[in-house]
């Protein structure tokens, strides 16, 4: 880890998500070992940083990988999950032919020993860091969910499919319906109002099974933990990429599934997408629905990784956006992880890695723009990923803004009527007033700097030349100033 938390200081990151294996917290029944997650803890305190710990338990990317070979071993006692009937073996994915197994999300003993090692983890953490609280929230279980099909058809999951949908999560998606996903939504509406899990929800009824009953398994597991330690919890989904149940982990909490999320799993505080699609944009739109905080897990490192930074953080108020792999970011891509993450290769800044220093100016810029405000006050953010002509609206002025060729944002934290501060890169921004009796705008005052212990330090006054055009191709950021006269 000391490479990781030297490229961390260097980017500019303040919190790192960093894996804690079921296997090595209990490489024996009942006997736990957290000397990891001690050495983790401690080197964060030494770096000033903070952890959320991602808990590997019975998922992690779908499959069992992380789970103790005790609980490998023992496949009577903790049965695996039967994606075609009496089968538990190799399928395709998107990306090649792979050995699959993952344990079954209906077997109660998997689901109690989960639980268990969880809640012993979490009490550690309690003990150990409670006061110094490097530890900020925990992710539970990591891509949970069934590839292979739409749901597990072992014997538990085949009675469970037969019992009637329980009345509260049909009342809850109910009175949810203006955010269902429009297919949800239509075999709703087609289905009976009551009944077995086909007769109410049709073509969907396979995949809202497994997503309840993953998220039934989640929410024992979370809210264990939470009995032994309340942190906020998290939970993050492989993205479904608009395919088929089972070409993705069915029963993950994706944005066309979140409702049932919400009813079946309430111990889980922040459902998140783990973001390696062009369409990153809309992805965080879908997820800041019913109340959810943005939070983005893992994302990827090209050129778009800067500007993303700063439009989430001000435009979605997001909690995080953690770039997947940072240690290596500015290294190039290999053709393998560039099919992996799902890259739009017609698209260069999609193949191109991101520039370490740019990020780490994006980074410092966003985290001085926070602090100033307080919190997020009054920020929003424009992006290149949008379109190159964008306006954004601040209040009684409005800024024009066009992208330059590549990827870029202009982010703004309104300070005063007439005053706010822009991190621009690769962009040109226009002052227009918003006021129709006041319809001509002028330039008061430009400056860059930065702020220092909350309070703006002017580095350089701009003007004449350097003000025609607030036209910046590297982050920059400065304070300016306008005027709105008839």
């Amino acid at each position: 880890m000391g490479r990781a938390w030297d490229k961390a200081g260097e980017l500019g990151l303040n919190t790192l998500y960093v894996p804690v294996t079921w296997e090595l917290v209990e490489p024996e029944e009942g006997q736990f070992d957290f000397t990891i997650v001690d050495a983790l803890i401690d080197q964060a305190r030494e770096r000033g940083g903070h952890l959320v710990p991602l808990w590997f338990g019975a998922w992690k990317n779908g499959g069992c990988m992380y789970a103790p070979e005790w609980v490998k071993r023992d496949t009577v006692r903790f049965w695996r999950a039967e994606p075609i009937k009496g089968q538990h073996k190799t399928i395709l994915t998107d990306f090649y032919d792979m050995p699959y197994t993952t344990l079954s999300a209906f077997c109660e003993a998997t689901r109690a020993a989960d639980a268990r090692a969880f809640s012993s983890f979490m009490a550690h953490v309690r003990e150990y860091d409670e006061v110094q609280q490097t530890v900020v929230a925990v992710q539970v279980e990591n891509e949970c969910g069934l590839m292979g099909a739409a749901r597990d058809h072992c014997d538990a999951a085949d009675e469970a499919f037969a019992e009637q949908v329980p009345s509260g999560l049909l009342g809850y998606l109910q009175a949810h319906e203006d955010t269902l996903a429009t297919d949800i939504s239509s075999a709703m509406a087609a289905g009976a109002s009551s009944g077995t899990w086909t007769e109410v929800f049709g073509t969907v009824a396979e995949e809202l099974f497994q997503t309840y009953r993953t998220a039934r398994y989640v929410e024992a597991v979370a809210a264990a933990g939470k009995d032994a330690y309340p942190l906020p919890t998290m939970a993050n989904a492989w993205l479904d990429k608009g395919k088929r149940p089972g070409r993705f982990p069915t029963g993950g909490p994706n944005a066309r599934v979140m409702e049932v999320w919400r009813y079946a799993a309430p111990s889980v505080d922040i459902l998140c997408p783990d973001i390696y699609v062009p369409t990153f944009c809309d992805v965080c739109d879908s997820y800041v629905k019913l109340d959810n905080p943005l939070a983005i897990p893992e994302t990827a490192t090209h050129a778009h990784a800067a500007p993303r930074l700063a439009w989430t953080i001000a435009h979605h108020h997001a909690l995080s956006c953690s770039p997947f792999g940072f240690e290596e970011m500015g290294e190039p891509f290999s053709s393998d992880i560039g099919i992996l993450f799902g890259m739009d290769i017609t698209d260069p800044a999609l193949r191109t890695p991101q520039d370490p220093s740019c990020y780490a100016a994006v980074a410092d810029a966003m985290s001085q723009l926070f602090s100033a405000a307080g919190g997020y006050g009054c920020m929003d953010a424009v992006i290149e990923e949008r379109g190159r002509q964008q306006v954004l609206n601040l209040g009684s002025w409005t800024c024009d803004v066009t992208f330059g060729e590549g990827p870029g944002v202009v982010a703004a934290l309104t300070n005063a009527t007439d005053e706010a501060y822009l991190l621009i890169m690769n962009a040109t921004v226009t002052p227009r007033s918003n006021d129709v009796d006041l319809p001509n705008v002028d330039l008061l005052a430009c400056e860059d700097g930065s702020f220092r212990d909350g309070v703006w330090v002017r580095d350089r006054r701009l003007n004449g030349d350097e003000t025609m055009f607030l036209r910046f191709e590297d982050p920059t950021l400065l304070r300016v100033k306008v005027l709105c006269y008839a």
